[in-house]
């Protein structure tokens, strides 16, 4: 159980708080998958909102994980009203169909890192796009690449965020808690942003990067310029509940590891989502409905490099 939970959590979170706990009963083969909420942030994620989208993509590699040992995940979603910590209860039954699908991608698992490094300009084969496309579907989201107007008007809601987050103390507070700079935090941490995963500093190019130093002194990982034309996919939901939350880091990281045994490296884009004046305008112009979970930025390029976890047993609680 320690090695499932082990796949459960290399999921991405946001600033990498990994705010989830696992509980596993060995007499009804069941995990409970809960809300760690002193890992939440509360001035840029107020509602929780990405906090259950990190759980989400958690959730999503304990089904993979499940999947590739032999057994049948089977998922209930909230199933305590009462009960706002547990998102979700997992368990193990007998093999079933769409078993086989979910296991195909457990080799990503450990191999995808976010990669705050440039991209390459070429183009992602419209047939990886399709199938990108369709994964999000599978797990019940939308996921779009944006072009021409759209995209520019992203990149540009993207930038007045990260001007925002540069001056304003609540983010700058979430930051510095989150992030570990010099080699005494950064070597030693289980959690956060380590500063030799900040990436280089952005020179020219429009992709949408963070800088994730705040203004603090870090070490210097040089400069380079990014992408003149950055591949951005968008993640929206029908409804924006919890549980769409969950359902859209399930789909999420269903993307994200398939695009990572297809060759893709994967980065986030998350500051426009944090003001809800922005974060409104990132939606489909054509349809205006829809609501954005999450931007990701893909393409050819540099992977990332393995950032800390937490120990699986400070995480997982075995119970009879």
């Amino acid at each position: 159980m320690a090695e499932l939970v082990r796949d459960a959590v290399a999921a991405p979170s946001m600033h990498n708080a990994q705010p989830w706990r696992f509980r596993y009963a060995r007499g009804s083969r069941t995990f409970r998958l809960h809300a760690d909420f002193e890992r939440a942030m509360p001035h840029s994620d107020p509602d929780a909102r990405g906090l259950h989208l990190g759980c989400g993509a958690a959730l999503f590699n304990l089904r993979v994980a499940v999947a590739n040992a032999g057994f049948h995940p089977g998922v209930t979603l909230l199933p305590d009203p009462g009960d706002a910590t547990l998102l979700a209860t997992v368990g193990l039954g007998a093999p079933a169909a769409g078993d086989v699908a979910l296991a195909l991608l457990h080799p990503a698992i450990h191999r995808r890192h976010t990669s705050r490094y440039p991209f390459s300009e070429k183009e992602i084969p419209a047939n990886l796009r399709t199938a990108l496309i369709e994964a999000a579907r599978e797990e019940g989201i939308a996921l779009a690449f944006p072009a021409s107007w759209h995209l520019r008007w992203m990149e540009e809601l993207v930038q007045e965020a990260e001007a925002r987050n540069l001056t304003d103390s609540g983010s700058e507070d979430d930051l510095a808690r989150w992030t570990r700079i010099g080699a005494a935090e950064s070597d030693t941490a289980t959690d956060g942003v380590p500063d030799y995963a900040f990436g280089p500093r952005k020179r020219g190019g429009r992709a949408p990067m963070r800088d994730f130093s705040g203004g603090r002194p870090a070490p210097d990982l040089g400069s380079t310029p990014f992408e003149n034309e950055p591949h951005l996919a968008v993640l929206s939901t029908d409804g924006d509940r919890p549980r769409d939350w969950l359902c859209a880091g399930e789909g999420m990281e269903r993307v994200l590891l398939l695009a990572t045994l297809e060759g893709l490296a994967t980065s986030f884009s998350t500051q426009a989502l944090e003001w809800p004046d922005l974060r409104w305008p990132l939606r489909d112009p054509s349809s205006g409905t829809g609501h954005v979970q999450m931007m990701l930025r893909l393409g050819y390029g540099p992977k990332g490099p393995k950032v800390p976890r937490r120990p699986v047993e400070d995480v997982l609680v075995t119970e009879d």
